[in-house]
C-alpha cells in the first residue's frame, strides 16, 4: 500500500483496494493504521485526498526499527516491482 500511495499520492481507497485484491473497507482501516503510525500524512484538496509517505519514518518492529520506510520504497523501486506488487490484479 506504501508503493501505491508513493506512486500516486492522489490515489483513492477505491483504487488501492481494487489494486491488491481487498475490500475497500479493509483498504482503508490500513490507510488509517498508517495515518495513525505516522507512515502517512493525509491533506483534503476538494473532495480528494493527497496522501505523502512520511520517508524518514522506521519501521516498528524491533528487528527492523533501523530501517527508514523510504528505504522499502526504494528497494521495489529499485527491481521495478509495479506498485502493486505480484499479488492480484
Amino acid at each position: 500500500m506504501l508503493l501505491l500511495i508513493a506512486a500516486d499520492p492522489q490515489v483513492r481507497v477505491r483504487d488501492i483496494a481494487k489494486s491488491i485484491g481487498i475490500t475497500e473497507r479493509a483498504a482503508q482501516s490500513i490507510v488509517t493504521d498508517l495515518l495513525e503510525a505516522g507512515y502517512v500524512e493525509r491533506e483534503r484538496e476538494g473532495r480528494r485526498n493527497r496522501y505523502a509517505i512520511l520517508p524518514g519514518r522506521h519501521l516498528r518492529h524491533p528487528s527492523q526499527s533501523t530501517i527508514p520506510v523510504q528505504a522499502i520504497i526504494d528497494l521495489f523501486a529499485r527491481f521495478g516491482l509495479p506498485a502493486g506488487g505480484p499479488g492480484p490484479r
